[in-house]
């Protein structure tokens, strides 16, 4: 299992084959409002993509993966001794006209309470950007072709149940088709706070922190690792539910709570061609 790369130099290639018989097809439907879930977001260069937004009483928020603010390598996956940059900094998210600023990492919070749970330690891949007060009007929770989340899911989900996400990896060159993603869950595992999941086309480098949902539109997690073995090629997602948890009893930003968007609708005719 490795983390998702966050840089992404020499890997434009892989944006051109993925882009490839698509030209043709209709444009994507992007969420009402600047900033929402599937946008890019920049930590110290690093690219990621956003997955949901949450309020709190400390102010609007959009959530990222812990380790897109790590500094060291891509198999470095054990949160509780990973490295991170500090609560602070600053962090661009595309949409924004003001930098956001990294006010939750779940990697700093197991530090500072010296998490010892291996499946926490491992698993727990969550982070918040608190959007600057300029730019709150520009926020939508709603995510873009798939409307939801319509809540969160708490049961995690079976073998061969559906999933759905949207990356936004710079790979894709912009082709907006390439975004939205159908698949197919593993199971879950790790005690609820992982969910393997295999979708079509993996989670690329630029997709880390990107959201998930369940087949009814759910927030089920956030993308976080590359699996080379045993499951090559697939994704493991964090537990969203589980990550929240942790953030409102160790984060210090008051009850944080995730934003609901519009209807779900899972019915994605491109993808659906392309599974055949």
């Amino acid at each position: 299992m490795t983390r998702i790369p966050r840089r992404l130099a020499g890997t434009a290639a892989l944006g051109l084959a993925l882009a490839a018989g698509l030209a043709g097809a209709a444009p994507a439907t992007a969420a009402d409002g600047a900033i929402h879930p599937g946008v890019m977001t920049l930590t110290a260069g690093a690219q990621c993509t956003a997955n949901f937004v949450f309020t709190s009483s400390a102010g609007t928020f959009i959530g990222q993966a812990a380790h897109c603010s790590g500094t060291g390598g891509a198999t470095e996956t054990n949160g509780c001794d990973a490295g991170s940059l500090p609560l602070g900094t600053k962090v661009e998210v595309d949409g924004a006209t003001q930098p956001g600023t990294l006010v939750y990492n779940s990697w700093l919070a197991m530090q500072a309470a010296n998490e010892t749970d291996l499946n926490t330690c491992q698993y727990n891949d969550f982070a918040l950007i608190k959007i600057d007060p300029a730019d709150v009007a520009s926020v939508s929770p709603e995510i873009p072709v798939l409307g939801g989340p319509t809540g969160i899911d708490r049961d995690g989900v079976g073998t061969g149940e559906e999933v759905f996400s949207y990356g936004n990896s710079s790979l894709r060159l912009g082709i907006e088709q390439l975004s939205p993603k159908q698949g197919l869950s593993l199971g879950t595992d790790s005690e609820g706070w992982n969910h393997p999941v295999y979708t079509l086309t993996p989670g690329i480098p630029g997709d880390s922190g990107s959201a998930f949902v369940n087949s009814e539109g759910q927030a089920l997690g956030i993308l976080s690792t590359l699996a080379l073995a045993p499951l090559a090629g697939s994704n493991g997602v964090s537990d969203l539910a589980k990550s929240l948890d942790y953030a409102n009893a160790k984060g210090g930003l008051g009850t944080i709570t995730l934003s609901q968007g519009g209807a779900f609708d899972g019915n994605l005719p491109i993808v659906r061609g392309l599974l055949g």
